[in-house]
């Protein structure tokens, strides 16, 4: 029963994405050699917000629902070593709202997910570290911390 649940929402939550969403984002479920769809598995990119450090790239990220979505929130991943303070090693967030136990809520969208995330990208929260190289830089070399978000944006350049 949960599975169809999950996979109701999601159409819905495609639907809703495909009539309307933030400027420079894509989020595409992933499609099968035969053309069918996955929708418990998207692939997103978020643009860097204009005017930031982050400006210029678009960072591929990847979401995956379980069968209890959207009791339980999805676990969104950057490619693994992606270089941020609240991004484990493995690239995946840590984001309040993607925590079932603090900030999750069942009617957060796709598109909240995303827009939060392009965020933290630029606004980092010293209180919920993931990564010690990120947080360490972050807190106690700026200008380091700075210059590896600008080298990562040419690591991942916007398409647009």
């Amino acid at each position: 029963m949960a599975l169809g649940i999950a996979r109701g929402r999601l159409a819905q939550e495609r639907k809703a994405w495909r009539r309307s969403h933030p400027d420079g984002f894509v989020a595409n479920p992933e499609t099968f050699p035969d053309g069918s769809m996955n929708l418990m598995v998207w692939h997103c990119t978020i643009p860097g917000k204009p005017a930031t450090d982050w400006d210029g790239g678009c960072y591929p990220l990847t979401m995956l629902f379980s069968e209890d979505y959207p009791s339980k929130p999805p676990k969104c991943k950057f490619p693994p070593g992606f270089f941020h303070p609240n991004v484990f090693p493995s690239g995946t967030v840590c984001l309040s709202i993607l925590n079932e136990d603090i900030g999750w809520r069942p009617s957060i969208t796709v598109n909240q997910i995303l827009v939060g995330i392009q965020d933290l990208l630029d606004a980092p929260n010293p209180n919920d570290p993931a990564q010690t190289e990120g947080y360490q830089m972050f807190m106690q070399d700026p200008a380091e911390y700075r210059r590896r978000v600008l080298q990562q944006a040419t690591q991942y350049p916007s398409t647009v």
